[in-house]
């Protein structure tokens, strides 16, 4: 197998604060030899979460088994998953804003037409869908666990208590029709085909506020692993933690 040298995107600041954390963890366990030092496996885990690059790419690359670099990068992803906040912790954040925007993604995943639960009907494809409240200016606060594809944004966000956490907080947020019925804390634009010239108006209004939400969605299929996910549906939810805390690390 050829192998070149590469570059990733993202800032030395984001290596080092990875590092740090995994020097935390060898430190805990009692490790005292591995196959890289610590700052190799950062740039190992960020290679493959940012880009996308597979364990056989990856191991090529770095020198070491597959079996090696998959352990690496697991244990990478749990370290960070462990560092990211709960919504109620999140909200502590979240309640300084002036409004927030709530939007679903779905999150594509390898998958057989038998797994019905992943089918996302809306996307016409299967995946994980994974709820996201961002800023006024696009920027992510938070991203839940994700649930099969099939799950509709607003059970999803009823699921993951969002919509009770911004009823109790008294935060404005909006949304798209999906979560219809959501209640009081969510605004969502007025259906039909035929609406008076006012209601037209409240509806573009509201779509240029959530426009900006999309930023939030960009940031996460910034990190090219999320494009298409090929491991176990059991470890997504770590991924998406993990993505989460290296975003906000690097800002």
């Amino acid at each position: 197998m050829l192998v070149y040298p590469s570059s990733i995107d993202l800032s030395t600041r984001t290596l080092r604060f990875l590092a740090r954390q995994l020097t935390a963890r060898r430190r805990d366990i009692g490790t005292r030899w591995r196959r890289l030092l610590v700052a190799r496996q950062a740039l190992l885990a960020l290679a493959h979460l940012r880009c996308g690059d597979t364990y056989a790419q990856l191991a090529a690359g770095f020198g070491i088994g597959i079996a090696t670099v998959y352990r690496y990068i697991r244990e990478a992803i749990e370290v960070l998953a462990a560092l990211a906040p709960p919504l109620a912790e999140a909200m502590m954040t979240i309640r300084t804003k002036a409004f927030v925007i709530l939007d679903g993604t779905l999150l594509p995943i390898d998958r057989i037409a038998a797994d019905t639960p992943y089918y996302s009907g809306k996307h016409k494809r299967h995946g994980m869908n994974v709820q996201v409240l961002t800023d006024p200016f696009g920027r992510l606060l938070w991203a839940s666990p994700a649930l099969p594809g099939s799950t509709h944004d607003l059970t999803a966000a009823r699921q993951h208590g969002i919509i009770d956490a911004l009823a109790a907080a008294g935060l404005n947020c909006w949304a798209d029709k999906a979560y219809q019925g959501a209640g009081t804390p969510v605004r969502v634009p007025i259906r039909g085909r035929h609406l008076k010239r006012w209601k037209r108006r409240h509806n573009t209004t509201q779509a240029k506020i959530r426009c900006v939400g999309e930023q939030a969605m960009a940031t996460l299929k910034g990190w090219r692993l999320l494009r298409k996910l090929r491991c176990s549906t059991n470890h997504i939810t770590n991924i998406v933690k993990a993505v989460l805390v290296l975003h906000h690390a690097s800002a």
